[in-house]
């Protein structure tokens, strides 16, 4: 048996932002965001970058990494839902507190 080295599984901000734009395009849950990824970066639709420029960013489409990009890809999309509704909660409770008549 051959021991593999361990690979560095970091990514750029690059790569981060690689994520989102896929989820933006079509906003689904693993595996059908890996779907969306790969038809992205099959035709170069973010920035112009294909497989090879995105593996450079952390990016790799390979059956022995995508229990990684799993994990990093629904941990970038929950943070992204917990803020956005943070946001809109927050801004909902604004809001309710402008409308709310005063009580004397």
């Amino acid at each position: 048996m051959v021991a593999r080295p361990a690979t560095a599984h970091a990514i750029t901000a690059d790569a981060v932002e690689f994520i989102r734009f896929c989820y933006a395009r079509r906003r689904v849950g693993w595996p059908e965001l890996y779907d969306e990824m790969c038809a992205v970066a099959s035709r170069g639709l973010f920035r112009g970058w294909g497989p090879d420029e995105l593996a450079g960013h952390g990016i790799t489409f390979g059956l022995f990494e995508m229990a990684h990009l799993a994990i990093t890809c629904t941990e970038i999309v929950d943070e992204d839902r917990a803020r956005l509704k943070a946001t809109l909660v927050g801004s909902s409770v604004a809001s309710t507190r402008r409308s709310s008549p005063a009580v004397a």
